[in-house]
């Protein structure tokens, strides 16, 4: 692992694949902190483990261990509530960045969408050139899984005429992005949805800082502006968390733009996560029907 970052890359941008190796250096790194067994929580970009009152993330990261936890006391500093690292528990090894956050226990309560709304106001205010050094801040035009080029070449064995005609025809209507997102580009959180705000006893927690980049502030605007659409999400929260911002962008050019492009990429990448996974294959069919134009296709589900 270098001393620098890799700029032009979010700190995760791939996930982890082998899980017994990321399992093992849990266990390793548990044994050596003197924690409880780690617990696996869920596999993803990153693996989660709980021991005891502590969570290890295992990922593979562009930077080292220690920018994730600079990068979080930073933004805690700025009023930003998110979750809290833990001092020493960080490692590199074995090409993982590990390490170890406080347990945060979720409350059945509603998320409160207009403080969400006012902690991304506060990220978008913070100066780009004072987030720490080694943590990197990329433009999203740079990752991977928005190159819709590619990825429709990578999948096109796999899509039908009517479904690939319709992912392209959403490519071709918002070629303009690449220019647009990159105007009056502030720090982002980089990927605000429900399944990165954690509503706990003392207010909800922005997590998951693993895709934060420099872009025009649509960019934390478009999943929730348009998740009542094909995600069958409450328009409303949209709404909430517009107020918390201070500005609805819901009927900006570029939000409506970024927000059917993400659908894209999600279709996407379930249709390449298909080739192992029956689920994922499941999920990508039920996402192709939309993209089909079929007026009963049923909401997506996230995973």
């Amino acid at each position: 692992m270098t001393d620098r970052p890799l700029v032009d890359r979010p700190f995760v941008d791939r996930p982890v694949v082998d899980r017994a190796a990321a399992a093992a250096v849990a266990h390793d790194r548990a044994a050596a902190w003197r924690l409880d067994e780690p617990i696996v929580l869920r596999h993803g970009m990153n693996a989660l483990y709980r021991c005891g009152e502590v969570v290890l993330r295992v990922g593979r990261a562009t930077a080292p261990a220690t920018a994730s936890h600079d990068v979080v006391r930073w933004l805690r500093g700025h009023g930003i509530a998110t979750v809290e690292p833990l001092e020493g528990l960080t490692a590199d090894i074995d090409g993982f960045a590990v390490t170890g956050w406080r347990l945060e226990r979720e409350t059945r309560r509603a998320v409160d969408w207009a403080e969400v709304g006012r902690m991304v106001a506060i990220v978008h205010s913070l100066p780009l050139d004072e987030v720490p050094g080694s943590y990197p801040v990329p433009s999203p035009t740079a990752f991977p899984w928005w190159d819709f080029d590619e990825l429709l070449a990578d999948v096109a064995d796999e899509l039908d005429e009517e479904a690939r005609t319709g992912l392209q025809s959403a490519v071709e209507r918002h070629r303009s992005w690449r220019e647009l997102v990159v105007a009056d580009a502030t720090l982002c959180h980089g990927d605000v949805h429900p399944g990165n705000v954690m509503m706990t006893s003392r207010g909800p927690l922005l997590v998951d800082w693993d895709l934060m980049c420099r872009a025009h502030p649509a960019w934390d605007h478009a999943m929730l502006a348009s998740y009542h659409g094909r995600w069958g999400g409450d328009p409303d929260v949209y709404d909430r968390f517009a107020h918390g911002v201070g500005r609805s962008l819901r009927d900006d050019p570029l939000t409506i733009a970024l927000g059917e492009l993400r659908d894209v990429a999600a279709t996407l990448l379930r249709v390449r996560a298909g080739r192992h996974d029956p689920a994922a294959r499941a999920e990508a069919e039920r996402r192709m029907r939309s993209w089909r134009g079929d007026t009963d296709a049923p909401v997506w589900q996230a995973q």
